[in-house]
């Protein structure tokens, strides 16, 4: 941990990282033995905050007893609700940050991709389970649901999923990636599209928890997601 926060410093040219997260659980270390490295570079002025990724209710509260967990950052969107179950209620009970990632779910929320072969050859989405097969074309029922109604609201999909997850829960802080400058500007404006109580609600029932067929990574890599 000191030598890859030595080296981070070292790539950023700083002399501090703001939130520095541990963004896999090792499952070989006791997360109190990751966490107390972590506080040591806290002390010593290398690191303000400590955060992590993908990490279960248990372990955020052993890590936090450790040393105040300031983000915790999981993914969360339309077709990813899992954090709804108890990981939301633990980071709120504690006072943790929580972070969306794929809050367009890797993409597939944006309607971009109609068929697998939209993907380039050497997407790694490819290899991902809700891209392929009949995952893939259940996914794509549930994106041309959301595509229905956003055009009712004269808004993109993509501003849709990111104004429910914002409208839901005013809390958390989606992190959307943003290769083209398009894509930045279609980010910022699901900020103005104000959704009422019973849009949440109608969009909850377009895309209940569980709805996305396929893991969220193949197996070799939900293997390393802190269950």
């Amino acid at each position: 941990m000191r030598q890859a926060c030595d080296a981070s410093l070292a790539r950023l040219g700083v002399d501090t990282i703001d939130l520095y997260y541990q963004h896999r659980v090792d499952p070989k270390v006791p997360i109190e033995e990751t966490v107390g490295a972590m506080a040591d570079l806290v002390k010593a002025g290398k690191v303000r905050c400590l955060g992590l990724s993908e990490a279960a209710p248990a372990t955020i509260r052993r890590a936090h007893a450790v040393h105040p967990i300031a983000a915790l950052q999981t993914e969360y969107s339309l077709w990813t609700r899992d954090p709804e179950a108890e990981i939301l209620a633990t980071c709120r009970e504690l006072g943790v940050g929580f972070v969306a990632y794929s809050p367009l779910g890797r993409g597939f929320l944006t309607g971009r991709f109609k068929r697998p072969e939209d993907l380039p050859a050497d997407d790694w989405r490819r290899n991902n389970p809700r891209f392929q097969g009949n995952n893939f074309a259940r996914n794509l029922d549930l994106v041309e649901r959301i595509e229905r109604w956003s055009r009712g609201r004269a808004c993109a999909p993509a501003q849709t999923a990111r104004a429910w997850l914002l409208a839901k829960n005013p809390d958390v802080v989606p992190i959307p990636g943003a290769k083209h400058r398009a894509r930045l500007t279609e980010n910022a404006g699901a900020v103005d599209l104000r959704l009422s109580p019973a849009d949440v609600d109608e969009l909850d029932r377009l895309a209940p928890p569980g709805v996305a067929a396929g893991l969220r990574y193949p197996e070799a890599g939900m293997a390393v997601v802190n269950g």
